[in-house]
């Protein structure tokens, strides 16, 4: 994957999460729409540019439901 698929990759993925979690869907969905954005960026190498936007929109959402 190119770094410009890359990061489109990553908005959508980081949009999704947003509107996941206005439209009331379960928010451990947007969880996951944020953590796969991670993912992306970290195997495209721009992990340190997205990792605060996702840190920020984790922290909302408060700790990970228990396994």
């Amino acid at each position: 994957m190119g770094t410009d698929e890359a990061r489109a990759r990553i908005q959508k993925l980081l949009v999704t999460g947003d509107n996941r979690l206005k439209q009331g869907v379960d928010p451990d969905k947007a969880r996951e729409s944020w953590e796969q954005a991670l993912e992306v960026a970290r195997e495209a190498g721009l992990e340190e540019s997205v990792r605060p936007l996702v840190e920020i929109r984790l922290a909302d959402l408060g700790p990970p439901p228990p396994d």
